[in-house]
């Protein structure tokens, strides 16, 4: 199978029936994790009862992508698996923010940490990491390998590195959080469904997924908003889509 699997589309914090930021990359056997927020390890679970994943990536400390990754910790410390290491790529801070939660424990022991940005051989993927603007440091991941490109921005502000992050990419999953309220100028952390699409058009690529609303955003509206600005499908991240990866 090769295909991503939404497992949480929500900014901030879970919607009744939602998680936050999580989706589940498979590519002929191999599974890889992006982000693992609030909710969305319980929905891991129900499409990997065994938890067995090849690595995950987180792509900065906020916990609606990455508190549930202790879960996933505890499971590893404390289930019935091999002993063996799950690499994880993550900023630095990832670590530092689930640390506080449990002291005595190092997560090291469970995790092989691999520092983001950066570029690593992951799989069947070349992983490559492009920090991008937030309120914490956040890195965009392009995932590639000689017959697709997958990119995920994380949360971001508008950037240049935008284009280049997802560039031709087959599909690009881009914050469209919509957030009233986030300064216009000069400096701002997150994208509208809008600039979700400008984005998406200015890297040629193929298909967006737009992610991370805010909770009680239209939907359809944002899709419509990041249609006006992207000629490609536009895809709404609703938990458990399933979307295929590669030529069709």
């Amino acid at each position: 199978m090769r295909r991503v699997t939404v497992l949480g589309s929500c900014g901030a914090y879970p919607e009744p029936g939602r998680a936050c930021s999580g989706f589940l990359v498979e590519w002929d056997g191999f599974r890889l994790v992006l982000d693992l927020g609030y909710a969305a390890l319980p929905r891991l679970l129900a499409h990997c009862p065994d938890v067995d994943v090849d690595a995950v990536v987180i792509t900065h400390e906020h916990p609606d992508h990455c508190i549930d990754l202790h879960g996933l910790f505890r499971i590893r410390l404390y289930g019935e698996g091999d002993g063996s290491r799950l690499p994880l790529y993550c900023t630095p801070g990832v670590l530092t923010r689930l640390s506080g939660l449990e002291p005595e424990a190092d997560l090291r022991t469970v995790f092989d940490v691999h520092e983001l940005p950066g570029m690593y051989r992951v799989g069947p993927f070349e992983l490559s990491g492009v920090p991008l603007p937030h309120y914490v440091p956040n890195v965009g991941v392009r995932l590639q390998n000689n017959q697709v490109a997958l990119a995920y921005t994380g949360d971001t502000g508008p950037d240049p590195l935008l284009a280049e992050l997802g560039r031709n990419s087959d599909l690009y999953i881009v914050d469209a959080t919509d957030r009233k309220g986030e300064p216009q100028q000069p400096h701002r952390n997150l994208l509208t469904s809008e600039e979700a699409g400008h984005w998406a058009t200015q890297a040629g690529a193929r298909r967006l997924l737009l992610t991370h609303f805010w909770p009680g955003n239209d939907r359809a509206a944002s899709a419509a908003a990041a249609r006006s600005a992207f000629g490609g499908e536009v895809l709404i991240a609703d938990e458990d889509l399933v979307v295929p990866l590669g030529p069709t």
